[in-house]
C-alpha cells in the first residue's frame, strides 16, 4: 500500500513545483498549480497527513535533478525509485517504456501500444498517461497522439504545460512562438488553461484552391495529408510579442529557458509580466535571467509602447488589415516583418499571409518542388497563384521539410 510521508515545494524556471515521498519511494509530483502560489495546498490535498519537511538524500536528487531539467541542462530521471504499490502492473509495463524516453524524444500512445506487444492498446496508453502521478519524473509529456499531435495533458495548464516541457528538452515537435520548421510554431509556452485552436478560415475550399492552383503544390498536399494549423491562444498579446522577442536568433529550448526565467521573476502572474510590471523591474533581474542588453531594450520599449496604448489589443487587431497590423507592430524594437507575420498566422490565423523572408519556407519550396532555393522575392511571385489561401500554402511548405527524401 503506498504511503505518503513527506513533501516539499521548490522552485523551477517554470514555477513551483512539489514533490512527495514515502518510504518505497517517490509517490506523487506536482507541477505549478493555478495560480502557482497554490501549489502546495494542491500538494497536501493530494496526500492527506504527509508533512512539508526537508526532504530525505535519495528525494533530494531527484527534486535536484527535475530542476537541472527544467532548465534545460542534461539530466537522467529515469533512476528514480518511484513507489509503484497503487499503479496496476499493466500501467507499470506502460509507465516503465515512456520513462525510458529520453528528453528530445517523443513516442506515440500507438508506438508505447507496439512496445508492449498490444497494438489496440493505444487508448489504454494515453488512459495511463492521463493518470500519472508522477509527471516529469515518468515524462508523459514526452508521449504524444497519432500523426505527432500534441495529444492531451492532465497537468495544471494543460496541453500548453506539455508544449512548454517538450520546447525546454528541444524536442521537433515543440517549436517556440513563431518559431518555423518542421513544427508550426506555438505562441505562449507557458502555464496557460487554453489549448490551440483551428483558424476560422474554411481549409477544405483551400486546399481545394490550392490543388487546383499548382499541381506541384496538390502532390505535396498529397503527401503530407490533412490541413493541421492550429491557433494559440493561451497567451496575452503582450506576452506573445515579448516571448518572440526572446525566441529571436535563439535555439527554442535556450529561449524558453531564458523566458521561464524571466516569468519566474513574476511568480503570482501566471501569464507572464503585464507591461507595467515588466517597466518597474530592474535592468539587473532581466539580464540575470539571460537576456541580452539588445532583447532588453525591446521588450522596454515594447511595454513602454503597450502602457502607452500604441499596441493594439486583440480585438482592435481583429479589426485590421494584414498590412496595417504589421505596420503597427514593426514599429516596436526588436520586432520586424517576420515576427509581426508569424503572429498574423498563428495568433490570427488570417488566410493569405506568406512570410517569404522565411528560410524554412524557401527550403520547404525548395524540396517540394525539387528546385534551388527561391529569393524572397521570387517566392512571393511563385505564391501570387496561391492567394487567397496563402497562409496554407506556408504550412504545407514547412511540413515539406519533415517529409523523408523521396
Amino acid at each position: 500500500m503506498m504511503s505518503t510521508t513527506g513533501y516539499t515545494i521548490f522552485e523551477t524556471a517554470i514555477g513551483p513545483c512539489g514533490i512527495a515521498w514515502g518510504t518505497a519511494g517517490i509517490t506523487g509530483v506536482q507541477l505549478p498549480a493555478i495560480p502557482p502560489s497554490q501549489t502546495g495546498t494542491y500538494l497536501a490535498r493530494r496526500f492527506p497527513g504527509a508533512e512539508d519537511t526537508v526532504p530525505p538524500a535519495p528525494v533530494q536528487h531527484a527534486v535536484d535533478s527535475i530542476i537541472a531539467l527544467l532548465r534545460g541542462e542534461a539530466a537522467d530521471l529515469s533512476g528514480i525509485e518511484l513507489d509503484l504499490a497503487n499503479v496496476p502492473e499493466f500501467q507499470c509495463r506502460i509507465y516503465a517504456i515512456a520513462r525510458a524516453i529520453p528528453p528530445g524524444a517523443t513516442l506515440t500512445y500507438g508506438e508505447i501500444a507496439a512496445k508492449l506487444g498490444e497494438p489496440g492498446a493505444a487508448r489504454a496508453v494515453g488512459q495511463a498517461m492521463g493518470s500519472n502521478p508522477y509527471p516529469i519524473i515518468m515524462p508523459c509529456h514526452r508521449v504524444l497522439a497519432a500523426g505527432g499531435d500534441t495529444g492531451g495533458f492532465s497537468a495544471p495548464g494543460g496541453v500548453a504545460t506539455k508544449l512548454q516541457l517538450l520546447a525546454i528538452e528541444g524536442a521537433p515537435e515543440a517549436r517556440g512562438p513563431f518559431e518555423t520548421g518542421p513544427a508550426e510554431p506555438s505562441a505562449g509556452l507557458g502555464l496557460f488553461d487554453a489549448a490551440p485552436v483551428a483558424p476560422d478560415f474554411d481549409a477544405a475550399l483551400a486546399i481545394a484552391h490550392l490543388r487546383a492552383a499548382d499541381p506541384a503544390l496538390a502532390r505535396l498536399i498529397d503527401r503530407v495529408g490533412p490541413l493541421r494549423l492550429q491557433l494559440d491562444q493561451s497567451s496575452s498579446l503582450f506576452v506573445a510579442l515579448a516571448e518572440a522577442i526572446v525566441y529571436q536568433q535563439l535555439t527554442a529550448k535556450a529561449a524558453s529557458t531564458i523566458f521561464g526565467r524571466v516569468k519566474a521573476l513574476f511568480k503570482h502572474s501566471l501569464d507572464g509580466p503585464t507591461p507595467e510590471q515588466l517597466l518597474l523591474v530592474a535592468d539587473d533581474k532581466l539580464r540575470g535571467a539571460g537576456l541580452s542588453q539588445a532583447k532588453l531594450l525591446s521588450l522596454r520599449d515594447l511595454a513602454a509602447r503597450a502602457v502607452a496604448g500604441e499596441i493594439p489589443s486583440l480585438a482592435e487587431l481583429r479589426d485590421m488589415s494584414d498590412a496595417a497590423i504589421v505596420e503597427r507592430l514593426v514599429a516596436v524594437r526588436g520586432i520586424g516583418r517576420w515576427t509581426a507575420e508569424m503572429l498574423l498566422i498563428f495568433r490570427l490565423g488570417r488566410p493569405d499571409v506568406l512570410p517569404a523572408d522565411d528560410y524554412g519556407l524557401r527550403k520547404g519550396y525548395a524540396l517540394a518542388f525539387d528546385t534551388t532555393a527561391p529569393t524572397a522575392k521570387e517566392l512571393a511571385a511563385a505564391g501570387e497563384a496561391w492567394q487567397p489561401f496563402r497562409t496554407a500554402a506556408s504550412w504545407y511548405l514547412w511540413r515539406a521539410l519533415e517529409l523523408p527524401k523521396s
